[in-house]
């Protein structure tokens, strides 16, 4: 075979490769026009490369983020040193159509990209060549596995009958505010309180009836909760939550509130109405608490006050202090 012949033969098989490879190629000057388009680009974006040639980049494909791509082009141009971005970085650089059917629920192809300096005989970088990948597949696999950890996070934390954070989550939070007030010397507020009763409500009514009593008991909460107060059920019938950077008459008012929204509500089951109360006991955070069990331990001597002493009413544990 004369040399010429192989020589065509070798530039058709390159050309061939070069419009049917499954990634995106794309040749760009100086000025960002383009030079070449292969077939992937020209599919997925509708365009003929006779159409791109020598135009603009950022007039064809105005969703391109013009400030980010020149930056990440003038360094592979200055330094001649190959750049990459991938789409944890930058979704995409051109938006187009997801069109993968396992991966549909995507609306836009997620991208790697290859950033690779071109340069003459001279050595000088005039062009740069992108390549684009495809990896929407690789990008939408991973995002639902971690939309499904932090849905398994999220059940872990969360009690399951009253959607508060459960024992565990809600204690592990007081301890890093025990940790930060130690350390702010700032004011924070225990409040603990339980159902009044509550084994009646379960003994006349059925165990159904007491985790209905439960759950508008902590419907009632969240209604009265602020964005920074973490609530949770501490046990049985028995609500904590942490008041931030609240003093002694925030927790006063906040605690009122409180038994007072429970006092006017009710439940209605198997068509009868349920009146219940709650008895509320709370503590500021005190320099002499060493840990926060004794932070605990102090609201809870509070609450304890408030049931012996006729139920649905408000104790703090200073008052307890100071008699």
């Amino acid at each position: 075979m004369p040399a010429a012949d192989f020589n065509m033969n070798e530039i058709h098989w390159l050309m061939d490769m070069f419009n049917t490879v499954d990634i995106g190629l794309v040749v760009l000057d100086r000025d960002y026009k383009v030079c070449i388009w292969n077939g992937f680009m020209e599919n997925h974006s509708g365009m003929l490369p006779s159409a791109v040639k020598d135009k603009d980049l950022f007039d064809l494909f105005p969703s391109i983020d013009e400030k980010w791509f020149r930056s990440k082009s003038e360094s592979v141009f200055i330094l001649k040193n190959r750049s990459f971005t991938i789409w944890e970085q930058q979704p995409y650089i051109f938006r187009f159509k997801n069109y993968r059917p396992i991966t549909g629920k995507a609306d836009h192809m997620y991208q790697n990209a290859t950033f690779i300096p071109l340069s003459n005989t001279m050595g000088e970088v005039g062009h740069i060549c992108i390549i684009i990948y495809d990896v929407t597949d690789v990008a939408v696999n991973k995002k639902e596995l971690e939309e499904v950890n932090r849905k398994l996070e999220q059940v872990s934390r969360t009690d399951a009958l009253t959607q508060l954070a459960n024992r565990g989550h809600w204690e592990n939070t007081l301890r890093q505010e025990f940790l930060r007030i130690k350390r702010s010397a700032g004011c924070s507020t225990l409040l603990m309180f339980d159902i009044d009763h509550f084994k009646k409500v379960n003994d006349e009514y059925g165990h159904r009836c007491g985790d209905e009593a439960l759950r508008n008991i902590a419907d009632l909460l969240r209604k009265t909760l602020r964005e920074t107060d973490i609530a949770g059920r501490y046990g049985g019938e028995e609500f904590a939550v942490t008041l931030l950077d609240t003093d002694r008459q925030g927790a006063e008012i906040f605690a009122e509130r409180l038994r007072s929204l429970v006092e006017n509500s009710s439940i209605y089951f198997d068509g009868q109405q349920i009146k219940m109360t709650v008895s509320i006991g709370f503590a500021c955070f005190q320099t002499h608490f060493e840990r926060y069990e004794k932070w605990i331990e102090a609201a809870d001597k509070a609450l304890y006050f408030s049931k012996e002493n006729g139920r649905n009413c408000v104790t703090a544990y200073q008052d307890l202090n100071e008699s």
